[in-house]
């Protein structure tokens, strides 16, 4: 099943790239990612042994990414049917190729075993979705896509060098080099000290610049406010759950080797994400651009889950809830914001006005998003930030919680000074009508996920918890 759930996404990407017809291509997207979230559900619910001597394997931690991507993919391709009916001046042979290319390599991260093959898989996903974010073909998204591709390279060359350096440190060990994780795990305590450091250093720096971490973000703002609304949301619940795997992956090579490595990592992740939050916080304060803003938001969340995982003990469960709640909760932000943006045909807070008069469903979406990703109740980001929270009080890191709970609070305020105005009051008079108007394919998307991040803040699934719960075990806590 393993294979299959590799080989469909690429069978489909070449079945796109062969379909000549611009109106029926994009149909390709919904069956492939019916296709690929149903052996997902299989996979979770039956995983199989490892294989290819233990470099592909399904663990919980791999479980937990792939369920939110299928999820968050599904959503999106039936969304891309209904978008790219209205943008058929341009062909989407492309887009659609590169999606389901990327959803492939996205599924190899999370079964890969082998630290090497997971660079690897994670390198693809940066190559394959920078063609999406170019996209719309105009200067701003090129300028995008360079930023994106310079600053996501540099860091994932700079992880590179931190396998060989872990690599290096076996070998000074006196042991098979390898990349092996299983391997890694079980022989972490004889690893050389001072090359496993260095390692921990460039594996942080490179994976936290392809998920955001600040001062590493800088591709964020652009690549999300330029490319289309799918786009933006699998890059914010799709790529940067990938990456941060791979941080998940170091921690468990800190958590093995031993208590010095493991704390300079905790308190290099709960230092780098107090960082991002800060950075979201000023930046995110009237932010014209919505679409920026959500690329900041995006700047904050990834600081919530390293600063969860910095933390250890019971943060590390809310930090794996978080992942699949902030992602599926970015994806209905960036598709409804993608509506609003088409219907006023601008994305600035000066000309976008009652959005909820214009659309009734986008903006209300739109609004239900942002209560729910600024960690408000009922809804499943609230469980998630609260347990992560309340775990740093527990365990005596006030600075850290106060911090935290105060950057949370800047953020909403900021986020509401944006938000409200959008989607309350009458459309402003000069705005240019564009005869888009809310249709099924393009509103039932975000309303299910909606509908998902409801009840999983209300009665989250017991397979779901126990799926938390073993991920949360590799990760050091007791089950």
């Amino acid at each position: 099943m393993i294979t299959a759930l590799l080989l469909i996404p690429l069978l489909g990407a070449l079945a796109a790239w062969v379909i000549p017809d611009n109106r029926r291509r994009p149909l390709v997207l919904p069956v492939i990612a019916t296709l690929h979230l149903g052996l997902t559900v299989l996979l979770l619910a039956d995983p199989p042994p490892a294989s290819l001597n233990g470099w592909i394997w399904l663990d919980p931690l791999g479980g937990l990414v792939l369920l939110c991507i299928s999820l968050l993919f599904t959503v999106c391709a039936f969304y891309a049917v209904g978008y790219l009916a209205y943008r058929q001046e341009r062909s989407n042979r492309v887009l659609c190729m590169g999606l389901l290319v990327c959803l492939a390599a996205m599924g190899l991260v999370t079964v890969s075993q082998h630290l090497g093959l997971l660079w690897v898989a994670l390198e693809t996903t940066t190559v394959s979705m920078a063609p999406l974010i170019y996209f719309n073909k105009n200067a701003r998204s090129i300028e995008a896509t360079w930023k994106y591709l310079l600053i996501c390279s540099v860091g994932i060359a700079l992880a590179l060098l931190g396998l060989l350096f872990l690599a290096y440190s076996t070998y000074l060990a006196q042991q098979d080099a390898t990349l092996l994780l299983s391997a890694l795990l079980a022989t972490a305590r004889g690893l050389n000290p001072g090359w496993l450091h260095a390692a921990v250093i460039f594996l942080l720096v490179g994976y936290g610049s392809k998920m955001g971490l600040a001062p590493l973000h800088t591709w964020k703002p652009d690549a999300y406010g330029e490319a289309p609304g799918m786009v933006g949301a699998l890059l914010a619940g799709g790529l940067v759950n990938c990456a941060f795997l791979a941080i998940l992956r170091v921690y468990q090579v800190c958590l093995a080797s031993g208590s010095t490595e493991l704390r300079f990592f905790q308190q290099a992740l709960v230092g780098m994400g107090l960082l991002s939050m800060a950075f979201a916080a000023v930046f995110m304060a009237r932010q014209a651009d919505f679409k920026r803003m959500l690329a900041y938001s995006s700047v904050e969340h990834v600081g919530i889950l390293a600063i969860g995982l910095g933390l250890g003990n019971g943060a590390l469960f809310g930090a794996l809830f978080h992942l699949l709640n902030n992602g599926l909760t970015k994806g209905v932000l960036f598709l409804t914001s993608g509506n609003i943006h088409r219907s006023y045909g601008n994305k600035t807070t000066e000309v976008v006005r009652g959005a909820l008069t214009r659309l009734p469903w986008s903006g209300g979406l739109f609004l239900a998003g942002f209560i729910a990703i600024t960690g408000s109740p009922p809804f499943a980001p609230f469980i998630s930030e609260y347990t992560i929270v309340s775990s740093a009080f527990v365990d005596g890191r006030y600075l850290v919680a106060g911090l935290l709970l105060l950057f949370l609070t800047i953020v909403f305020i900021g986020m509401a000074l944006t938000v409200l105005p959008m989607v309350m009051g009458a459309p402003p008079e000069e705005a240019t009508p564009s005869g888009y108007r809310d249709s099924l394919l393009m509103v039932c998307p975000p309303l299910v996920t909606m509908a998902i991040i409801l009840v999983l803040g209300v009665w989250p699934p017991a397979p779901l918890l126990t799926l938390l719960k073993n991920g949360a075990a590799l990760l050091g806590v007791p089950s």
